[in-house]
């Protein structure tokens, strides 16, 4: 019966990702994205009954039946879904250990730290030896095609500047604890072998996207950083977010640089099954220009808003839970923002079957073009009855070597 069950999730891995191995230094047109979204959703959706572990959530059905996920490590990169399906981290590199939690030399990393990973050329699949708490000097300028997998032990980024993805492409970072990230910067990195650079003051995001291309984070736990858990700016696309638990933030999620950066036109983020906790406030996500689709997550706290946005963003909200705060005055899940009523009813937001409860409530407006829709869709959405289920294990997963993840 194991046998059984590996081969047909090997299956769905393959047919969910039979269309990534594309080149991925071109970025695709938002409508051909979507077509082979679709085209993948239709050829999986008769396979995902049989292969299913009962979570009903694709990502992890993929891959959290293995008891040997350990040997097989890389496969997590096949699993995938949304914009950010074609991030393949270091899938193609070899394992790189990292056993030293030090950030002593943000110019000469020692071999061994995270930062010394990170910053090398070659595609790495990094992992870690032991449980560490990571405190780094500098924000970790990452370099294309690495994977930062925590799985099997507690990995915790935190008490000082944090991650940074900047104009790099094909990233994965996976069950990591990310949490009291402070601004850094006015310093030399490095961001590769060959380059180090100054850098100036940084945000103090737990992860910062800048310009960055095909990258997924997943099975994070995000929480109280000085500005955003999770920005992407600057002409960043291909991204999902999905798996993660955040909590005790203000400004959670950006997407976005601003309202005259019109390059954010063309930005597609899918913010799917994560868990939005106790102690957030706005920003789940605040969107700007692009296509979102915010899809099967659970929102049980939110202070002013839910979901947000300015400059015309298109935003198609599918299967969410939302329960409302008891405050009369907070129990929309929407914000128009920084635009008069007469500009931002023409902007494409929509809710299709979400749950709201305790008042919660969705304003949609725009005129509802199909074709603005569609480039906002990238995954199938499960029904909101569902969400509970898939949901319940979001963030940094306790994974044991030898047993289901």
């Amino acid at each position: 019966m194991e046998t059984q069950l590996s081969m047909l999730v090997i299956l769905l891995a393959s047919v969910l990702t039979a269309t990534t191995f594309v080149s991925c230094s071109q970025l695709q047109d938002p409508d051909l994205v979507v077509q082979e979204v679709h085209r993948n959703i239709n050829a999986s959706r008769r396979q995902l009954a049989y292969s299913s572990c009962g979570s009903g959530n694709p990502i992890d059905d993929c891959w959290r039946c293995d008891p040997n996920w350990e040997q097989n490590r890389q496969r997590l990169a096949d699993c995938a879904i949304g914009f950010g399906k074609d991030a393949i981290g270091g899938r193609n590199g070899r394992i790189y250990v990292v056993s030293d939690s030090g950030d002593d030399d943000p110019v000469n990393p020692r071999p061994g730290t995270i930062r010394h990973a990170v910053i090398q050329d070659e595609p790495l699949w990094i992992i870690f030896k032991r449980d560490m708490v990571i405190q780094l000097k500098q924000e970790l300028v990452m370099n294309s095609f690495k994977t930062i997998d925590g799985r099997g032990a507690s990995v915790h980024i935190a008490n000082g500047p944090c991650i940074t993805i900047h104009h790099v492409t094909n990233i994965i970072i996976h069950g990591i604890n990310i949490h009291d990230c402070k601004q850094a910067g006015n310093g030399d990195i490095r961001d590769s072998p060959s380059h180090a650079g100054w850098w100036t003051q940084s945000d103090g995001d737990g992860v910062s996207i800048f310009g960055g291309k095909h990258i997924w984070v997943d099975h994070c736990s995000l929480s109280n950083c000085h500005d955003g858990l999770i920005d992407a700016i600057h002409g960043s696309t291909a991204i999902t977010i999905s798996n993660n638990f955040m909590t005790h933030h203000d400004k959670v999620m950006l997407l976005g640089h601003s309202d005259s950066f019109t390059e954010d036109k063309g930005m597609q983020v899918t913010v799917a099954f994560n868990h939005f906790g106790e102690g957030l406030v706005q920003r789940m996500p605040r969107c700007r220009h692009g296509y979102f689709h915010v899809v099967n997550n659970d929102y049980t706290h939110w202070e002013m808003y839910a979901i947000g946005g300015s400059a015309s963003p298109t935003i198609l909200s599918q299967g969410n839970r939302f329960l409302a705060p008891d405050r009369s005055f907070d129990k929309e899940v929407t914000k128009h923002e920084d635009a008069p009523e007469s500009e931002w009813k023409k902007w494409n937001w929509r809710s299709e079957g979400d749950l709201m409860l305790n008042g919660a409530f969705f304003r949609q407006s725009g005129a509802g073009a199909s074709s603005s829709y569609a480039r906002a869709s990238s995954l199938s959405g499960r029904p909101s009855s569902l969400v509970g289920a898939m949901t319940v294990t979001a963030g940094a997963l306790n994974c044991r070597r030898g047993s289901r993840c």
